[in-house]
């Protein structure tokens, strides 16, 4: 039974974001072996969050996974990125806080989603802070770039500090 669910959710994977029609079927032949599974759960999750962006529905998917397996790794990035999209900024802290505490959890990505948290509350120089953390857990080339990419964006939005100046000293 479980070799049947697995070949199931690696079809869905598989024709993810593709073929959504042959994704989610093979999706829901997965979930008809075992409703309970937590990864093939966060699929739909992300299918409703990222793909139909009803961000909502997406929660009900991914909160179920969660409560099915609290140590899945998979499970609360997708998530937290949907509950940033949504605008649920403290579930998505809270969230955050809690899965830094899974072992073997990736922390770059963990970490990268709390700065843009504080960069969507406006906070740039804590967004930063989060970055610099972030990066401490970047084991690829690709992942540190993605990193210091965001760092000169982000730099990018404040405020310079000598047109401040200049506009004080003009009033």
């Amino acid at each position: 039974m479980t070799l049947t669910k697995n070949k199931y959710y690696f079809e869905a994977l598989d024709n993810y974001p593709y073929s959504l029609p042959d994704c989610l079927e093979a999706l829901n032949y997965a979930l008809s072996y075992d409703p309970e599974d937590a990864d093939s759960l966060c699929l739909m999750g992300r299918i409703y969050s990222e793909m139909l962006s009803d961000y909502e529905k997406a929660k009900l998917y991914f909160e179920e996974a969660m409560q099915c397996d609290i140590t899945n790794l998979n499970v609360p990035q997708y998530y937290i990125k949907c509950l940033l999209d949504n605008e649920d900024f403290q579930e998505a802290e809270e969230l955050i806080a809690y899965s830094l505490s899974i072992k073997g959890i990736d922390k770059s990505t963990l970490w990268f989603y709390r700065s843009l948290l504080s960069e969507k509350r406006g906070s740039f120089s804590n967004a930063l802070k989060f970055l610099d953390e972030a990066a401490k857990y970047c084991f690829s080339e690709h992942s540190l770039n993605v990193v210091k990419d965001r760092k000169k964006f982000i730099k990018s939005k404040m405020p310079k500090k000598n047109k401040i100046k200049k506009k004080k000293e003009t009033n």
